[in-house]
């Protein structure tokens, strides 16, 4: 797996591609909180936000067809 920046670039590219970057922001803090992904590892955690965040954005999306 790639360096730390590596993959933070990636996420932060992905979210704000798709204007994404106040509900990735708000995930992130609701996942801090959370007692199951306080531990976790700061680039795992991005990782999990992003992919809900998108898989939201995605199920929505598809919702208004």
């Amino acid at each position: 797996m790639g360096s730390y920046e590596d993959i933070f670039y990636e996420v932060i590219e992905e979210v704000e591609s798709l204007g994404l970057r106040k509900q990735f922001d708000k995930e992130l803090k609701n996942l801090r909180d959370d007692d199951k992904f306080k531990y976790v590892e700061i680039r795992d955690r991005w990782w999990e936000a992003k992919n809900r965040v998108i898989t939201e954005y995605h199920k929505n999306k598809n919702e208004n067809i």
